[in-house]
């Protein structure tokens, strides 16, 4: 199944302890980069989270955000992590001795150094695995989106490889009447310049000729190419990469049709491949 990189999900939820928020946003990366933003009392859910993150997707750049809100009449859940505070206090003189400076600390600064205010040890489990669930749902909803936008993406592709397939079956067609009517124009401007050459000599530069200006191998190779990625746009694997390299040998193949073109109707047919080219590797940077 194809799915996009770029999704956004957003789910709450209010419990007796406060309100619990989570945004998940997922744009476009060559490799998987999660990043989590945590209050200090759910620290403990970030090494699952990022484990569960990477079981789910390959690729993206995921910004996860948990936002909690305490409720009014539960202020008391709140703690001070007083053996931190000592501890942080004692440094501060020590390091104060040793600059020479008057020792001044800010208490709002202690307050928020990691791990020195958080909420009461009766309520962690019940708020983690509260966040926890809520997380599971924010990331159906994602995953649902992405495969939503994955659906559009695989349309556009599939559109185009038809049209990339339908150029190459007209070039194909085109090719054995360009290749006859260059090698008359050939022959016609030997008779005008009146050139006494050995006939066997014209044929032969005319087979170098049309060897040169052969693309039955470039065509062969587009329509292998067509193949492959019809392939992985029906698998169940992760196809982003491989898509990817695949919009490279499409462009490798149109810019050696154009260097091989003979008149103005192959050279628009190598253009538009490279058009089409160009519009699905945008749209292949978007898929996982």
């Amino acid at each position: 199944m194809v799915y996009s990189m770029t999704a956004f999900s957003r789910c709450e939820l209010s419990t007796d302890q406060g309100n619990l928020a989570w945004e998940i946003r997922s744009v476009n990366h060559r490799y998987l980069e999660p990043t989590l933003r945590l209050p200090e009392a759910f620290r403990a859910l970030e090494g699952p989270l990022r484990e569960r993150l990477r079981k789910e997707f390959a690729r993206g750049k995921l910004e996860c955000t948990l936002r909690f809100n305490p409720a009014a009449d539960n202020a008391t859940s709140l703690h001070v992590n007083q053996p931190l505070v000592d501890e942080l206090l004692t440094a501060a003189r020590r390091i104060s001795q040793q600059i020479d400076s008057p020792f001044t600390v800010n208490p709002l600064e202690v307050l928020g150094w990691p791990g020195v205010l958080g909420v009461s040890q009766q309520d962690d489990g019940q708020l983690s695995a509260q966040a926890r669930s809520l997380f599971e749902d924010a990331l159906k909803a994602l995953k649902a989106q992405r495969a939503r936008e994955g659906s559009e993406l695989k349309k556009l592709l599939e559109e185009r490889l038809l049209t990339i397939g339908e150029r190459v079956i007209s070039l194909r067609e085109m090719m054995p009447r360009l290749l006859s009517a260059h090698r008359q124009k050939l022959i016609d401007r030997f008779n005008e310049a009146s050139l006494e050459l050995d006939a066997s000599r014209i044929e032969q530069e005319l087979v170098l000729l049309a060897q040169k200006m052969d693309v039955v191998e470039e065509l062969d190779r587009l329509d292998t190419h067509i193949i492959e990625a019809r392939h992985a746009l029906n698998g169940d694997q992760a196809m982003g990469r491989r898509l990817d390299f695949l919009m490279q040998e499409f462009n490798r193949e149109a810019n050696t049709l154009g260097s091989k073109a003979i008149d103005s109707r192959s050279t628009q047919a190598a253009v538009d491949l490279k058009v089409y080219i160009e519009q699905m590797r945008e749209q292949v940077q978007n898929i996982e």
